[in-house]
């Protein structure tokens, strides 16, 4: 019998990885290499964190742990959106993910049934489309574009659900590629249509912390009945340790609880503890630093970008990319994006990560990086257009 892969793993690679592993030969070659195409902070886990592991490493045996979580970091989350949004969020309410993704995948087991239909912003995170893709679910991508912000709206979803009905609906906020953060009042909105329908929300919230206009909103401020997914990649600055978390409605909570038991036992340990370490004040302190350079990235971005002819992208509320229409150059950004790396050695993620259909002709531009070398790397670009 000759093995055969399924036809649920027949799904898009995830482009921008092939980016990092073509700029990593790049570097080997030439040593010149500039990402704007990696959504991960340039530092390391704060300080804090990484003395709670020089304790814990000394101290326990770091077997498994709880499947849902150690209880001290489910109480220090738990406290945290107390603090940062007022809202009433019980431990038990909380369950540790391996990263955001591991939490994604099984709020979707649990939460869908094969062959019923979420919808989603396009742009957006590739990962959704493939991991509903790859558990039999239907990704509904509603083209959103510049006047909605590349947020979904409710009047969208209504036309959507009236002709073929919705079952979920995966909201981002700031955005993954945009960076855009959803209102208060549309958020509320999506919220309770969502209630009003019998859709559940679930609403994409790693990149709170990194904004620079207004904070954005969680959805649990709305709806005690949306899933929150959280992590500390982003703003924590800890994208390998592989921490992440789900606010989950009741229902979810033990069929959640127990597929992830199964799936993966529990997060790692170690990191687990580390967590914890990250959301003391001394930590935030330090990872408040890191937002500020990004601040300081960001306008230097936005006040650059015009000399690569690049006029059309929505101003980044928050995260740390933007997102840009360059069919001026060209409208092929993968090739285009190739090319670059190969004439400049500055790597870029094409477009069509993000939006299959329109996303030839955008790129987007990570800024996470120092100040420098996001400067030198517009240099190297302007010296091309």
């Amino acid at each position: 019998m000759r093995v055969r892969p399924s036809t649920r793993s027949a799904v898009e690679p995830f482009h921008v990885m092939e980016v990092v592993r073509a700029a990593a030969a790049r570097q080997r070659s030439h040593g010149d290499m500039i990402l704007l195409c990696v959504g991960q902070p340039s530092t390391p886990a704060p300080r804090a964190a990484l003395d709670a592991v020089h304790t814990v490493l000394e101290s326990d045996a770091l077997g498994y742990t709880e499947g849902d979580g150690i209880p001290l970091l489910r109480e220090t989350i738990a406290a945290h959106y107390r603090a940062t949004y007022d809202v009433d969020v019980a431990p038990d309410e909380v369950l540790i993910s391996t990263g955001s993704s591991g939490g994604f995948s099984t709020v979707l087991l649990a939460a869908f049934d094969a062959g019923q239909r979420v919808a989603m912003a396009r742009p957006g995170y590739p990962a959704y489309r493939n991991t509903l893709h790859a558990l039999g679910l239907q990704p509904v991508e509603i083209d959103c574009g510049s006047e909605t912000r590349f947020q979904l709206a409710v009047e969208q979803l209504e036309r959507e659900h009236a002709e073929t009905p919705l079952h979920g609906v995966i909201v981002a906020s700031p955005a993954n590629p945009t960076g855009t953060i959803i209102e208060p009042d549309q958020l509320a909105a999506i919220a309770d249509w969502c209630t009003a329908h019998d859709v559940l929300l679930l609403s994409d919230e790693i990149y709170h912390g990194i904004s620079y206009t207004a904070s954005a909103r969680s959805a649990r401020e709305f709806s005690r009945e949306a899933v929150v997914l959280g992590s500390a990649s982003k703003f924590w600055s800890m994208t390998g340790w592989r921490v992440g978390w789900n606010l989950l409605p009741v229902q979810l909570r033990r069929p959640v609880d127990v597929l992830q038991t199964n799936l993966a036992i529990c997060a790692p340990a170690v990191s687990q503890y580390a967590a914890v370490a990250a959301f003391s004040p001394e930590a935030t302190a330090e990872l408040t630093r890191h937002v500020e350079r990004y601040a300081v990235n960001r306008d230097l971005l936005l006040r650059r970008l015009p000399e690569l002819g690049i006029h059309s992208f929505a101003p980044p509320d928050g995260a740390f990319y933007a997102y840009c229409d360059v069919s001026h150059l060209t409208d092929d950004t993968t090739r285009w994006c190739a090319e670059v790396l190969d004439r400049t050695g500055v790597a870029i993620a094409p477009g069509v990560d993000f939006d299959p259909v329109n996303g030839h002709r955008c790129i987007r531009l990570s800024f996470c990086g120092t100040t420098d070398a996001l400067d030198e790397a517009i240099d190297r670009l302007v010296a091309i257009v």
